[in-house]
């Protein structure tokens, strides 16, 4: 078990958080205000290593630990927890390439992958397939050396902005054993987008349907073998669902943190606001909270890291505790700011906005629920 940071990981973390505070937090309102995605910054976060964090080394990547990944991604958020998920989506995506994909095709995309000249997502679910992401329906057909693929997927981050779609598609049968992966390049003939969606939170990325009409794909780009898509898109979400409670984390800690100036400044019936006792109790219980969600996350990234048998409960557990904890602390601090918490310009209402997503996606914290029920029920058999 770890309780402190050593000098390496303090580095780690420091360094995203002072990129965050410089390049991120300054303009974060005005890039959810315009619905802007901020390539320049991300491709920015790359040059510091931030593109490929536990990718190889050999094609570029940082072959860091999902523990410093925990570590950055939280620091990131407290600039942005949009930006910060986005750059853990690519992170994902990228390394289900770099797990799964031959030496030619870790070399043909990584590289560009790893500095963020090529931006990558992840294409799972679809209309009718959430939760259930083994009925996906989007299907590809063999013909000769190419698949040929029809379906739609949905809610893809990133999607018509992006250059690499890692995506599970259905080469046999029903369920999770007929689903293979393949990555779609941008410009594929049949690869078309939706409307940008108009959402909640989440601005400063775009979100569109990913539609398939008879797109050829080479079976060359089919990451292992056949049937093992799912086994991969799962994999790949034990990090994602770390990351994810890690930018929830981040997002949380920064509203913490203007409660805790805007209370100093406050002033209400003669004192000001942090003399008042039932309002320390109130931030007290804040801190107290997001400390022990970040502590489960860093058990549960070592646990990933040790690849531990029960890495992906912990995995799961720790998303669902740390996403739900991160919006009730946002929505607590937006609390305590009164009527200015509901005001743009003080910050708060947009973390609200953007921390309300992270209890759905990456399997919403029901989904979470069951899998760690049905770990608990078949360790008591």
């Amino acid at each position: 078990m770890q309780f402190a940071l050593d000098e390496e990981q303090t580095a780690v973390r420091d360094m995203a958080r002072d990129f965050a505070a410089e390049k991120i937090a300054p303009f974060a309102l005005k890039w959810d205000e315009d619905r802007h995605f901020p390539k320049d910054v991300m491709r920015a976060a790359a040059e510091l290593g931030m593109g490929g964090i536990y990718i190889r080394d050999d094609v570029g990547g940082s072959a860091m630990t999902r523990f410093d990944a925990a570590l950055i991604f939280e620091a990131l958020a407290t600039g942005c927890p949009t930006t910060s998920a986005f750059i853990s989506i690519h992170n994902m995506a990228s390394w289900m390439i770099d797990s799964y994909g031959s030496d030619t095709q870790r070399q043909k995309w990584l590289p560009r992958l790893c500095t963020m000249e090529l931006l990558a997502s992840y294409c799972l679910t679809e209309p009718g397939s959430g939760s259930d992401a083994a009925a996906l329906r989007t299907k590809a057909m063999l013909d000769g050396d190419h698949y040929v693929l029809n379906g739609q997927k949905q809610f893809i981050s990133g999607a018509g902005e992006t250059d690499i779609y890692v995506v599970m598609v259905r080469t046999g049968g029903e369920g999770a054993g007929g689903v293979s992966t393949l990555v779609v390049d941008k410009d594929t003939p049949g690869l078309s987008f939706g409307s940008n969606e108009r959402k909640m939170g989440w601005n400063a990325q775009p979100t569109r349907a990913v539609m398939f009409e008879n797109a050829r794909v080479p079976v060359a780009n089919r990451l292992g073998a056949e049937g093992i898509g799912f086994k991969i898109a799962m994999a790949g979400l034990d990090g994602g669902r770390l990351n994810i409670a890690a930018c929830s984390l981040g997002g949380a800690q920064s509203a913490l943190d203007k409660s805790l100036t805007y209370m100093k400044e406050r002033k209400a019936f003669g004192k000001k606001l942090d003399e008042f006792q039932a309002l320390q109790f109130r931030v007290a219980d804040m801190a107290t909270e997001l400390e022990a969600a970040r502590t489960f996350l860093w058990r549960a990234a070592a646990a990933l890291d040790r690849k531990d048998a029960d890495a992906s409960m912990l995995c799961a557990m720790a998303k669902r505790f740390g996403t739900d904890i991160g919006f009730e602390v946002a929505n607590e601090a937006l609390q305590l700011h009164g009527g200015y918490g509901y005001l743009a310009e003080y910050g708060v209402e947009k973390i609200v906005r953007d921390l309300r997503v992270h209890q759905i996606l990456e399997g919403t914290n029901e989904i979470m629920r069951l899998i760690v029920s049905r770990k608990l029920i078949e360790g008591a058999r």
